[in-house]
């Protein structure tokens, strides 16, 4: 009978120990991860790369539409070598 007490006081202390482990564990790691400043930093590249790709978007944007007036006046070109007026508005 005292062997049986003595082997459930045993795992008692065994249980609470891994108890008391398991939370210094989780405390340890939640205390590294609340030093560190990856979290953050990872945030704002990703916010930083969002804006410059909506940037470089409406850059390219712009630079389509200027290239699609410049074909527009190319034709315009050989209409002046021939002698041609311009066309537009009349002044």
């Amino acid at each position: 009978m005292l062997k049986k007490l003595e082997s459930f006081v045993t795992q008692i202390k065994k249980n609470k120990m891994w108890k008391l482990t398991k939370q210094y564990l989780k405390d340890v790691w939640a205390l590294l991860w609340s030093k560190t400043e990856i979290d953050e930093k990872v945030i704002a590249t990703v916010k930083d790369v969002k804006k410059r790709y909506k940037l470089t978007m409406q850059e390219l944007e712009d630079v389509a539409k200027a290239i699609k007036e410049v074909g527009n006046q190319l034709g315009d070109i050989d209409d002046a070598v021939k002698g041609k007026g311009r066309k537009g508005r009349k002044k």
